[in-house]
């Protein structure tokens, strides 16, 4: 299959082309290398065709003129909360109108399908555990807006269009090629600093829990969800939650090394608990995660160890 992966470069992104790659699929990617991005030359599978092209850009309609993709795993996006919250402007406009851009074009050119790579961000604070697709949403961030109007969006277009979608609500994603240096990411941010031999910064009292995903498990959803799904949103997460204080242990176990730790107060907004139901995709997509939180700290951290100049 033709298939086109929005932010290909990025860190979800370009392990969605790896996987879409050995599964022996004909992959493009579009991806403007923006600086606060993730996208980088060097995450690009050699097998794919690359285009530096912003998904707002009109020349984007060139590339699916040249490539005719049967589907887009879309994964490009403004993706700092921070930034969103800060920018909301710039935020709408690369997440709202880029995407409608990108759904135009799918529209002109015969696109099938639109796999989406939305967020846990959708749901905001909620009430009752687990997170679930049916829980009710109140994104509290602009970027979580954007991604569930992006939902609203897909739906609009199947009916209006028949353009097919999966929405992919993923948990907290971490692996290889993640950001060190963002906002998010405090499994990056955690491997780096210990390697390097930094302090790190636990705030709270270190027992707020979130649902880790190793990206290869979110990539393989993006494979699957290409044939099946349609029309409909899942979560993709492990469905059990993982403390920050046993990320550090767990990390402190692959890496051999303890650092410093600086304990900070919560920080506003911060959820004490957070961790999703996936019987949804198990029974309809037959996904489930398969990469525990252990080997994917080992994953990651041998990455970074590979990786990292300094050391």
């Amino acid at each position: 299959m033709k298939i086109l992966v929005t932010g290909g470069a990025g860190f979800i992104g370009s392990h969605i082309v790896d996987m879409l790659v050995k599964a022996g699929h004909q992959v493009a990617i579009v991806d403007n290398l923006w600086e606060y991005g993730g996208g980088r030359l060097e995450h690009i599978n050699p097998q794919a065709t690359f285009y530096k092209t912003d998904i707002r850009d009109p020349k984007l309609a060139e590339v699916f003129e040249q490539e005719r993709p049967e589907a887009v795993c879309h994964a490009a996006a403004q993706h700092s909360v921070k930034l969103s919250t800060d920018d909301p402007r710039h935020d709408a406009e690369v997440n709202i109108l880029g995407l409608i851009n990108l759904l135009q074009c799918c529209t002109q050119f015969g696109t099938r399908k639109i796999v989406f790579s939305s967020s846990g961000a959708i749901y905001g604070t909620v009430e009752h555990m687990p997170i679930h697709e049916i829980t009710p949403k109140h994104p509290q961030s602009p970027y979580g807006i954007t991604k569930l109007a992006t939902e609203y969006y897909l739906g609009f277009w199947k009916d209006m269009h028949g353009l097919d979608f999966t929405a992919l609500r993923y948990g907290n994603v971490y692996g290889p090629r993640q950001d060190p240096t963002g906002e998010a990411g405090v499994i990056a941010i955690f491997t780096q600093a210990i390697l390097l031999g930094e302090p790190i910064r636990i705030d709270w009292d270190g027992e707020q829990q979130k649902d880790y995903v190793y990206v290869d498990d979110v990539a393989r959803a993006n494979l699957i969800a290409l044939t099946r799904g349609n029309g409909e949103a899942y979560c993709i997460a492990t469905g059990q939650g993982t403390s920050v204080n046993a990320l550090y242990r767990g990390l402190v176990d692959v890496t051999g090394k303890e650092v410093e730790i600086i304990q900070a107060p919560r920080r506003p907004g911060d959820i004490y608990l957070s961790y999703f139901d996936c019987q949804k995709a198990a029974q309809q997509l037959g996904w489930q995660a398969e990469i525990g939180i252990e080997e994917g700290l080992q994953r990651t951290a041998n990455y970074f160890r590979t990786n990292l100049k300094e050391l």
